[in-house]
């Protein structure tokens, strides 16, 4: 049997399956079909035409517009029909014809989406995908299964990012670039294939990082891909000088940790 809150409202054309769990004041509209093992969060409303299948939990306040398919399988050759999982965080809105996908049995079994995230018109979330919070996928983003988004990233339209790839912190993508390596934090890569470019100046201006500090991280950033060694080995070198500096230690640890991907550059897209 369903659990379904006295205050939730469900159109008499919407099909609600034995098992889902349906929280307080939530509106479900019509030609809607909730799964068994779905749960929605307090205040989450379904337009029309939605389809939130699978093991998927979704948080307080979402908002869902037709024709977006939430929890449905993984688009992997490898998924035997295990049980795995999509959770959502609470405040995030499901432009039309979003599709995000659960999980694979190799790949950890769980997508995990934060909190307050904005998705527009048919961008996608493939399986095992971790994404921060207050991030913006633009309309037709792609991205591939095991990326890693962290917070206050922007997508621009069309983008598109390869599987094991990673999006450090507030980073900005310019539409329809191939993000085929990690890009760091704060960084804006544009192109195809993607070049780094430079510093995401405006969205640490609006963050309200000081001026003082984004000219450290600017010469960070050159000393880190303008130098004679790799960025890696640049960036392990200038450590002792920013030790004060957060947000070039923010860089610097995530240009140090493992990878399955290259690193994103302003020579060739990779370093």
């Amino acid at each position: 049997m369903s659990m379904i809150a006295a205050s939730a409202s469900i159109h008499p054309l919407a099909v609600v399956d034995d098992g889902a769990v349906i929280g307080e004041n939530v509106k479900i509209g019509p030609f809607c079909r909730v799964g068994s093992r779905v749960k929605l969060g307090d205040g989450s409303e379904l337009i029309s035409h939605v389809s939130v299948t699978g093991l998927t939990t979704i948080g307080r306040n979402a908002k869902i517009f037709p024709c977006a398919v939430i929890g449905g399988d993984p688009q992997s050759v490898h998924h035997a029909g295990e049980e795995t999982t999509l959770t959502i965080g609470d405040n995030c809105t499901m432009r039309e014809g979003v599709t995000m996908n659960t999980g694979t049995a190799e790949g950890g079994g769980k997508t995990v989406v934060g909190n307050n995230n904005l998705f527009l018109a048919n961008s996608h979330v493939a399986h095992d995908c971790i994404l921060g919070d207050h991030i913006i996928l633009s309309n037709n983003v792609m991205l591939a299964g095991h990326v890693k988004v962290e917070d206050r990233v922007i997508l621009g339209g069309g983008s598109a990012v390869h599987q094991f790839t990673r999006i450090g912190r507030q980073a900005f993508i310019g539409g329809l670039s191939a993000v085929s390596y990690d890009v760091i934090p704060y960084g804006m890569l544009n192109g195809n294939p993607g070049i780094l470019g430079g510093l995401n100046v405006v969205g640490m201006t609006r963050a309200g990082i000081e001026r003082s500090v984004i000219h450290q991280v600017r010469r960070a950033f050159k000393q880190i891909f303008e130098g004679e060694g790799s960025a890696r080995v640049n960036a392990e070198a200038i450590r002792a000088e920013y030790l004060d500096c957060p947000q070039v230690i923010e860089i610097l640890d995530f240009i140090a940790a493992e990878s399955d991907r290259a690193l994103s550059s302003p020579h060739r897209g990779k370093n």
